[in-house]
């Protein structure tokens, strides 16, 4: 794993190493970023997002993958979907991003796994692997979570709302918000304009896991806010539709999994896609 922690670097170091490519967002464009060469796996990040989600992720991968990381319609810099804005609508549009590839591992965080349960959904044997990491639309109760408003704030105040709301969502241990979760958090809200938490609540991912038939894996952090107190009832509602469900709860980490826990979220990714 890459051990540069100074967030302008290692952000600066993988955006100019991307190849950017955009295209069609109804009216506008959806941009994806693209690294390393080989069996494509498409990240799609979580809400309020970009592909800065996947920071600690996409060196472990680009050295044997083509890694592929979306913003997702509406976050990061690709533009609004046209209305009506559900999942299934934005994922016709990922479709149509995609359409260049044969077939490819999919990975989808909070928000970004709703996105990829539709998009499997659609997709059909193009999908070759599903992996649903810490989303909701299960149709379960969500645990409940105080965010701090920062569009007003800067400076300091701004800095200290984000790290309270990285502390009561994301992230399960303070020690672990460093200087970089902080700049990818502030990046992101920046460039939100879609509300994603409302379009991906209700049964979206339960309903599109009922059509696609992908080899499904699952990995949430023990100690995720949304799913908390039942871990459990996430991968029963998982396994109900498929049988086949690999799951892995990661101890001691929070919702942004992939982040706080990243060696060990790597290593769960990485058997998933060796398995599938």
């Amino acid at each position: 794993m890459d051990q540069i922690t100074e967030p302008e670097t290692i952000l600066d170091r993988l955006a100019r190493q991307a190849r950017r490519r955009d295209s069609p967002c109804g009216a506008g464009r959806m941009v994806w970023h693209e690294w390393g060469e080989g069996p494509p796996l498409v990240f799609l990040h979580g809400g309020s997002g970009s592909w800065r989600h996947w920071v600690r992720n996409i060196p472990f991968f680009a050295r044997s993958r083509r890694v592929i990381a979306a913003d997702l319609p509406g976050l990061g810099l690709s533009d609004l979907p046209p209305e009506p804005d559900s999942p299934p609508a934005m994922a016709e549009i990922l479709a149509t991003g995609l359409a260049g590839l044969d077939r490819y591992d999919l990975c989808g965080f909070s928000f970004g796994g709703v996105m990829a349960g539709c998009l499997a959904a659609i997709e059909g044997p193009r999908v070759r692997s599903l992996t649903i990491v810490g989303s909701g639309g299960l149709g379960l109760p969500r645990g409940t979570t105080t965010l701090v408003k920062v569009r007003h704030l800067d400076g300091p105040a701004r800095e200290a709302a984000h790290r309270a709301n990285l502390a009561a969502l994301m992230i399960a241990d303070p020690a672990r918000i460093d200087p970089l979760a902080l700049a990818i958090q502030d990046w992101n809200t920046r460039h939100s304009r879609l509300k994603s938490p409302v379009i991906s609540r209700g049964t979206w991912l339960r309903d599109a896991l009922a059509v696609a038939r992908a080899p499904l894996g699952g990995i949430w952090g023990a100690r995720d806010a949304t799913g908390l107190p039942d871990i459990a009832a996430r991968e029963a509602a998982m396994r109900a539709l498929h049988p086949e469900l690999r799951f892995t709860a990661i101890p001691g980490a929070g919702h942004w999994v992939a982040y706080e826990a990243a060696d060990a979220f790597n290593a769960a990714l990485a058997a998933l896609l060796e398995a599938a």
